[in-house]
């Protein structure tokens, strides 16, 4: 979805050769682009306003190139992110939003822990959003990987821009030109993106109503199930055979539980027949989950076991 498009594997994906345009200059790339743009009826001057004399952004291809390479277990991954300053902020973002989420989950049935989970991991509550024109930085990415995908990401942003959403200047993110609270790419602004007041057009940089509807709409476009988690921390047997484990293998909770898996006190109550998978992040003797269809939901948001596990918790622990 959104950003989420892990840029190696997906600019990889998408990429011409190295040596068909290796010697490419950027002048003749961007007249390339911008006749994309008018093919698909973007006015000129909304060409001119996003394009007009740019150059590659060295910081995007600075962040680009020199990703990290590590791999992190999950004990390390969520003492990053479920720390107890984020935990504090989102409880007290949660105060002052509590009857805007209540509005937004009675549209979209989407629940508050999400939202919050999202949100927290996302940008930090809407104050981390990053600050990259998005045009620019897409620009910048499709020239040097050579990439339909963010070219045609470059002529989504122009499409806002035309409808009038938002100028150019205001179009901001991080380097891989995902936008605002819910961090979307420019896509998914045209496909999900909500006024929560139905008045104007989405404004997902400034408004809270407007980001989380936005984000809540994701999902349940994307089947959210109300009446689920998406995943919950349970007690398991050491005699457990863990090549039983992982979310391709959905069972019931009543499977498991014959098992001997143990559902913890305060566990949302649910049927025995509700499907189930058990998941242990960091194998035999760490944390365990069980982790239900909503996990998968949130994996459309961003196709990370580690991540969907973070947000179920990270919303959970902010309304505990």
């Amino acid at each position: 979805m959104l950003r989420r498009i892990m840029l190696a594997g997906l600019g990889g994906a998408l990429a011409l050769p190295r040596a068909s345009w290796a010697a490419q200059d950027f002048a003749s790339f961007l007249a390339r682009l911008q006749a994309r743009a008018r093919a698909v009826g973007i006015p000129e001057s909304i060409i001119q306003a996003s394009t007009y004399g740019l150059v590659p952004n060295q910081q995007v291809l600075k962040l680009d190139h020199h990703q990290p390479e590590f791999t992190l277990t999950w004990a390390q991954y969520s003492s990053r992110v479920l720390t107890q300053t984020r935990i504090a902020t989102g409880q007290g973002k949660y105060q002052q939003t509590q009857n805007l989420m209540a509005g937004v989950t009675s549209r979209y049935g989407v629940s508050a822990d999400v939202m919050l989970g999202i949100w927290g991991l996302e940008t930090n509550f809407g104050a981390n959003q990053g600050d990259f024109n998005v045009i620019d930085a897409l620009t910048t990415l499709a020239w040097d990987r050579q990439s339909h995908y963010f070219g045609a990401e470059v002529i989504k942003a122009m499409t806002i821009v035309a409808r009038g959403d938002a100028p150019v200047a205001n179009l901001l993110g991080s380097y891989a030109g995902a936008m605002g609270q819910p961090q979307f790419m420019p896509s998914t602004y045209l496909t999900t993106a909500v006024s929560f007041s139905g008045n104007g057009a989405p404004d997902i940089w400034n408004s809270d109503a407007d980001a989380l509807a936005s984000m809540a709409n994701y999902l349940a476009k994307a089947g959210w199930r109300p009446e689920q988690p998406s995943s919950e921390s349970v007690l398991v047997p050491s005699s457990l055979n863990t090549a039983m484990t992982g979310r391709e293998n959905m069972q019931t909770i009543g499977y498991w539980e014959q098992l001997g898996v143990q559902r913890l006190p305060g566990a949302i109550p649910l049927p025995s027949g509700t499907p189930a998978a058990l998941l242990l992040p960091d194998g035999a003797g760490g944390q365990a989950f069980l982790v239900y269809e909503n996990f998968n939901v949130i994996r459309r948001y961003n196709p990370s076991d580690f991540y969907a596990l973070a947000v179920g918790a990270l919303g959970r622990m902010i309304l505990t």
